[in-house]
């Protein structure tokens, strides 16, 4: 049968794994890879070449943009919810830095320090809100998680029923803030990829480019949702320790009622006084209630 020391540690040491992993995915840039085959794509670009010229015409100069060194769609590529990385190949001329785990990268701007975005169109602000209440909502997930550190330490170390039950309200409101931002994510995944028309979005890139080119989930990504489920666990195994810490404090408090306030020995209602008697009387007779 479960006891409230082992659940307790299963608790933290999901929460713990699960801060990790949140923590992890937040700050890592590969959620999503976005793979191109230039050699695929430059074989095909010639032969679209070649066979314009025979018809006496010139390339499209979309497609001609595509063959530019500077062109960062035609190069393989990982998003996180921070920045663009290119982690094999690197556009030349973009305005890139080197990121902490040696990757050139460019920042993706949400439009923060005050830019104008009233020629956005409606879309594009859908997209930009998204973008921008995501990174809030995994903040205050971890805000949530931070708070639910003291609490579960105060509640280890009292066996507080009470600190418990609010480490475990605290917890399941960072899972369900930290789903509502994967949830936002999506969100804006899909209108990166079916509602803007911006050129640098998948709807509009040329045909021979989405020929070319996938677009996958990365380990960031499958982090994320690992950290989450490793949240619920520890949310449901807080919740199963209120519940054992009673069940042990009940005990406790019996055995020692049971210690400072021994049972009576019970006795019949029919009591008999024998001797002894003073020489020359008679006994008395048995008296009874």
């Amino acid at each position: 049968m479960p006891c409230s020391p082992v659940t307790l540690s299963i608790a933290t040491i999901a929460a713990v794994i699960s801060v990790a992993l949140l923590s992890i995915a937040f700050s890592t840039d590969n959620w999503v890879r976005i793979s191109v085959d230039r050699n695929a794509l430059q074989l095909n670009l010639t032969q679209m070449r070649n066979r314009a010229t025979q018809r006496g015409e010139t390339l499209d100069p979309e497609l001609e943009n595509l063959e530019a060194d500077n062109n960062i769609l035609a190069f393989t590529r990982t998003k996180g919810l921070f920045r663009i990385c290119f982690p094999e190949q690197r556009p030349k001329g973009a305005d890139l830095y080197r990121s902490p785990v040696e990757t050139y990268c460019k920042n993706i701007d949400y439009y923060l320090s005050g830019e104008s975005t009233g020629h956005f169109s409606e879309n594009t602000m859908s997209w930009l809100h998204m973008g921008r209440s995501m990174i809030a909502m995994f903040i205050i997930a971890f805000f949530f998680n931070f708070i639910a550190f003291w609490t579960g330490v105060a509640g280890c170390w009292r066996r507080s029923p009470g600190n418990i039950t609010a480490t475990a309200l605290l917890m399941l409101l960072s899972c369900l803030f930290s789903a509502g931002g994967m949830g936002l994510w999506h969100g804006v995944e899909f209108f990166e990829r079916e509602k803007l028309t911006d050129p640098e979005f998948y709807k509009q890139w040329p045909e021979i480019l989405k020929e070319n080119s996938w677009t996958g989930y990365d380990w960031s990504y499958i982090l994320a949702w690992i950290g989450i489920g490793f949240g619920v666990l520890s949310t449901i195994t807080f919740s199963m320790s209120i519940y054992l810490i009673k069940r042990d404090n009940r005990k406790e408090l019996t055995a020692h009622i049971a210690g400072v306030y021994p049972q009576k020995q019970q006795y019949a209602y029919g009591y008999a006084y024998p001797g002894p008697y003073y020489p020359g009387t008679q006994p008395y007779p048995p008296y009874n209630y």
